[in-house]
């Protein structure tokens, strides 16, 4: 259906609408034609299809790729997405790539405050802010984090990002992407995927909002595999959900920004992007509640390996050692016997990027705020504050619930470099390392 007929709210392009639609399941097979008849049955490209419409493919994955990791989509819109002005430079200033060399990666643990918000009438594309980054983006391998903060929603402009897929976490206020597949809400508490390539529009139908971006360079994420666990458990594919086919007929000035190899480049366009009225195909954008992320966890002793809190990963050419690990610290019950519950103190050869959306994380009795992040690279030696550790040791060892919180990361085998920005912020805390100065020895000699 139109636009107009499915958005809820007053978006960019329409007036007031009913609630959104979504299909459900993860890397389906989608089918959805906003026109009936539009989508054309038994071939993807016939000579004259319905609605005078024109038949686009968007391949996620080579050609040859096997059919279990083979992502593609069909489109079939008003005009094809050729039309377009040669590009020119978009100037950025905050948008980073890897790989970059703009500061050294620095040895110690670093952690900020919630960033500052961003001057009036900053919309998304300008309110990126990149944090650190890895690999190469040419290189289809690593990853950039980054920031967001907008206050403003895309208007006459629309963005796709052709070097990785964007995982949006938000912290504060609702994320709507406007895609050509169709339209998607993303709330504190709830993810979104948008694949690579894909054009979108970033609406901001709540005023203000700021979260965090993974930008997967690699391989696209997918769902853990469950091993013991069985059939069951964690991110359960049936409640991902993808966007019904919805289309824009508009004609107009304006302009599309796409980010390649690290730049952004601009060009006009005298019609929205948005105008595919059907689709099938698994290659499409979907969010995630991860309120219902089915947590498991010890029912005898010891504080599990954070890996059974993955909600997606992309692999990377070595088995078991992800690019990018999407891991989530939800509300759960804690019931181990003769253990120290919280996460123990670690080197881990993974280096991890952390995020609070609400809440407090379990490991720190202060500091860590929501809109905050932390980075520790590899081997980075980390874990409970002095406050935390003492409580944990002297806790009676009831069953409790770790409740009204919810924590992030990003984990990934390689290095994460900071950038200059980062780096430079007055949101920087340079006391961090005190975090375990009051880690006095308790050694007795005696058992």
């Amino acid at each position: 259906m139109p636009v107009s007929d499915i958005a809820d709210g007053r978006s960019a392009a329409a007036g007031t609408t009913t609630a959104l639609a979504y299909q459900t399941g993860f890397g389906n097979e989608f089918a959805t034609e906003a026109l009936p008849g539009a989508l054309p049955v038994g071939r993807n490209s016939p000579q004259k299809p319905a609605y005078g419409l024109y038949a686009e493919l968007l391949s996620g994955t080579s050609f040859l790729a096997p059919r279990a990791l083979n992502r593609r989509t069909w489109f079939y819109r008003i005009r094809p997405s050729a039309k377009g002005t040669p590009f020119r430079p978009y100037p950025t200033a905050l948008w980073r790539n890897g790989p970059t060399e703009e500061v050294p990666v620095p040895a110690d643990r670093l952690r900020w405050n919630r960033f500052a918000p961003p001057k009036a009438g900053t919309d998304f594309v300008d309110g990126v802010a990149t944090l650190a980054v890895n690999g190469d983006a040419a290189m289809q391998a690593g990853m950039g984090v980054h920031i967001y903060r907008a206050d403003t929603s895309m208007a006459d402009r629309f963005f796709a990002n052709h070097d990785g897929e964007m995982l949006f976490v938000p912290q504060t206020g609702r994320l709507r992407l406007a895609t050509e597949m169709g339209i998607l809400d993303a709330r504190p508490g709830e993810i979104a995927v948008l694949p690579r390539g894909v054009r979108c529009r970033v609406e901001l139908p709540d005023g203000p909002s700021y979260g965090y971006i993974a930008e997967n360079y690699g391989m696209h994420l997918r769902l853990p595999e469950l091993g013991p666990f069985g059939s069951n458990g964690l991110a359960n594919a049936r409640d991902f959900e993808s966007p019904v086919a919805a289309y824009e007929d508009r004609s107009g000035d304006f302009r599309l920004v796409v980010k390649v190899a690290g730049r952004l480049w601009e060009c006009d366009i005298d019609r929205s992007p948005l105008d595919v009225v059907a689709w099938h195909g698994n290659l499409a954008p979907y969010r995630y509640d991860l309120a219902r992320f089915n947590v498991m966890g010890t029912v005898s002793f010891d504080h599990p390996d954070p890996s059974i809190y993955t909600v997606l990963t992309a692999p990377s050419d070595t088995h078991g050692w992800a690019n990018i690990d999407f891991v989530i610290f939800a509300p759960r019950w804690m019931v181990a016997e003769d253990t120290f519950r919280p996460p123990w103190f670690h080197r881990n050869v993974m280096s991890e990027f952390m995020g609070l959306i609400h809440g407090q994380y379990d490991s720190r009795a202060e500091g860590f705020m929501p809109g905050g992040a932390s980075l520790h690279n590899a081997f980075g030696p980390h874990g409970p504050d002095q406050a935390t550790f003492q409580k944990a040791s002297d806790a009676a060892l009831a069953p409790h619930k770790i409740d009204n919180t919810l924590a992030f990361m990003f984990e990934t085998r390689y290095a994460l470099k900071p950038t200059r920005f980062a780096m430079d912020a007055p949101e920087l805390q340079a006391d961090y390392h005190k975090t375990w100065d009051g880690l006095a020895a308790r050694f007795t000699g005696k058992p």
